[in-house]
């Protein structure tokens, strides 16, 4: 093939792209330039059968697309619908001799809606961009240790698979050997890469920038993470909200009511006002178009899948329309603490040593227990220690006390302070304030004295103070409700700066609390991670999954926080109540600018002209404003992690 070919076909290929995404667009604009010519011709005084051809045209070229969907409705449907009174008032319009007022209606209504149509490709876009980050092949380690690249299709839980340098990871599963960096924009919408090892999950279509991995699939690949956000993607593109679904079943009602309206316009005013038949069928035919409830229509759609696309890219996924409605209403925010306020893992942050200890002994003796253990506890001791570690040569698990084991001789005992009663104690001064911290502490002793403390404690998530902070400003309600003892509930929450809080909660406690905070008149919202959340998750008004939280959580909620990112929530309520605002905004204007103009029609002020464009002008305007809602607002300020910090550098 020539190079001229092969150029005349790119530019067939792209010409044809612009068509089919553009086409409306194109065909609106044509009929628009139409009018102007035969508008010219006009008033150079040309043969009428040349601009009325003209006019014609662009009935036809602009409102083919329009009326096609309109006449499908409503014979697929059995409803009428606006298309087919805006088809209507064009006709009565070109009847009565008015054909530039006619194609005018055509030519905007049109260009209102290529712009919805714009709306709903952007849409669609997101989601085929973000389909084509999933692999279609995979490398698999087969049985004989011999690498062959197969289809997503043929893998099963169990395989291994084989990710070089730059490839994106086509399973979600478990690193089994390497270590790298991995891109996890496609699921977190964090550019920032993220150190991986042996042990750590990774999931479908993210990125492995530096190292070979080999990765036990662990979800078929239909359950996938990146799967479930493609789902809830589609699914909200397609579930309306409350107001959207209103307006769709009053549509055809209205409709009814404004063709009753507009034939007894026709006739009634002649008898009872004395306006002659001409007067009367013109303005039963501005009527008719002032009437069409198009700007109302679009007042909701074009708003909402804007907010959903907008929030998608930054790591919120709703679930529908009615969701992020909702959300915008929410004025309490019910919380769980482990997992969701906190990271779920305990760490050490404080440690204290008997004066005269050896403490570097100490130390390692404590390690080298504790390593034996698989506890939480006992390995976020060993985590904080950092120090090499031995075999004990005796161990014992004591039931509800602790450990018991001897290292180089010295028989030490690790747990409760009820393992310990008799020896002397020399941190009785700091102890009660501890725990007034929330802190678990764990003791260690040698047979003669308690040698050792460490306080432990489930950490804030970096950000949860800051978007603790966010929502409160917002003036919403923030409470928790834990499992977890009153003292440590209390620190959290003082720490996190909730509202309220409520501890020692079962998963039907949580339910309970919900319905009495719904009885109380309050929108509440549900924010959790685990699988003993998922009942108050689908109880609230709106259920709040963290995005690394379990698939009953995921399944159950009806907002996802892609990345466990509690910065990301007040986010979400800034862009939903954003919405809420825009979409009675869109409202407002669309039914007064129906009522003003159905006012100056009666008073015979208002002229076909005027008509056209001031209705179908209030159209335009409520879809380019629900378009605003595309803007990437800013997420709250937040801390950067350490670890991102050390990629950054």
């Amino acid at each position: 093939m020539t190079t001229s070919t092969t150029t005349d076909v790119q530019q067939r290929s792209v010409f044809r792209h612009a068509w089919d995404e553009h086409h409306e667009l194109i065909l609106a604009l044509f009929s628009g330039i139409l009018i102007l010519v035969a508008y010219g011709l006009e008033k150079f005084n040309t043969a009428s059968a040349v601009y009325v051809t003209l006019y014609l045209s662009a009935y036809v070229i602009g409102g083919y697309a329009k009326a096609k969907e309109g006449l499908t409705e409503t014979y697929q449907e059995k409803t009428l619908n606006v298309e087919l009174l805006m088809i209507l008032a064009a006709i009565g319009a070109a009847a009565i001799g008015y054909w530039m007022e006619g194609a005018i209606l055509i030519f905007i209504f049109a260009l209102s809606g290529a712009l919805e149509t714009y709306t709903m490709n952007k849409n669609e876009r997101a989601l085929q961009s973000l389909m084509s980050l999933q692999p279609e092949e995979a490398t698999r380690l087969n049985a004989n240790g011999q690498l062959e690249v197969v289809g997503i299709e043929q893998l099963a839980i169990g395989n291994l698979v084989y990710v070089r340098p730059g490839e994106r990871i086509p399973v979600d599963g478990v690193i089994v050997r390497g270590q790298a960096a991995i891109e996890e924009a496609s699921i977190t919408g964090e550019s920032i890469p993220v150190e991986k090892q042996t042990g750590d999950t990774v999931y479908n279509s993210t990125v492995n920038m530096n190292g070979v991995l080999t990765i036990e699939m662990t979800k078929a690949a239909d359950e996938s993470l990146f799967q479930k956000i493609i789902h809830m993607v589609q699914n909200a593109q397609s579930e309306q909200s409350p107001s959207a679904q209103f307006i769709e079943r009053f549509e055809s009602r209205y409709v009814k009511i404004v063709l009753l309206v507009v034939a007894l316009m026709m006739v009634l005013p002649h008898y009872v006002v004395g306006w002659t038949f001409e007067t009367s069928i013109y303005r039963a035919m501005i009527l008719l178009v002032v009437a069409s409830p198009c700007a109302l229509v679009a007042s909701i759609t074009p708003a909402a899948l804007s907010a959903i696309a907008a929030s998608a890219k930054n790591g919120v996924l709703f679930k529908g329309g009615a969701h992020i409605e909702t959300l915008g209403q929410v004025d309490t925010i019910v919380f769980d603490k482990t997992g969701t306020l906190t990271t779920g893992k305990p760490v050490v942050t404080e440690s204290r040593y008997a004066e005269g200890m050896d403490v570097r002994a100490v130390q390692q003796a404590v390690a080298s227990i504790e390593a034996q253990s698989n506890h939480p506890l006992a390995q976020a001791i060993v985590d904080h220690l950092k120090t090499d570690v031995r075999e004990p040569s005796t161990f014992k698990d004591v039931t509800g006390y602790g450990i018991e084991a001897t290292v180089d001789g010295v028989t030490y005992r690790i747990g409760k302070r009820a393992f310990h009663d008799g020896l002397d104690d020399p941190f009785v001064a700091i102890e009660q304030s501890l725990k007034e911290q929330g802190h678990t502490i764990v003791y260690v002793s040698n047979g003669a004295q308690i040698v050792a403390l460490y306080a432990l404690r489930d950490t804030i998530r970096p950000e949860a103070k800051t978007a603790i902070a966010a929502l409160n400003d917002l003036g919403i309600a923030t409470i928790m409700l834990t499992g977890d003892n009153p003292v440590t509930a209390a620190a959290i929450s003082r720490e996190a700066g909730l509202t309220d809080f409520v501890a020692e909660c079962l998963p039907e406690d949580k339910v309970r609390y919900i319905k009495q905070y719904q009885t109380e008149g309050r929108t509440v919202a549900m924010v959790g991670d685990g699988i003993n959340d998922a009942p108050a998750l689908a109880l609230a008004h709106v259920g709040i999954a963290m995005g690394e939280g379990t698939d009953a959580a995921l399944e159950t909620a009806d907002v996802v926080l892609m990345k466990n990112d509690l910065g990301r929530l007040a986010y979400a309520v800034h862009k939903a109540r954003k919405m809420n605002r825009i979409v009675k905004q869109n409202i407002t204007l669309a039914i007064g600018v129906i009522l003003l103009l159905i006012a100056s029609n009666l008073s015979q002020f208002l002229i076909m002209p005027f008509a056209v464009v001031g209705h179908e002008g209030s159209t335009i305007l409520v879809i380019l404003n629900g378009l605003r809602l595309l803007q990437q607002d800013a997420l709250p300020s937040l801390p950067q992690r350490s670890s991102e910090k050390r990629l950054a550098a």
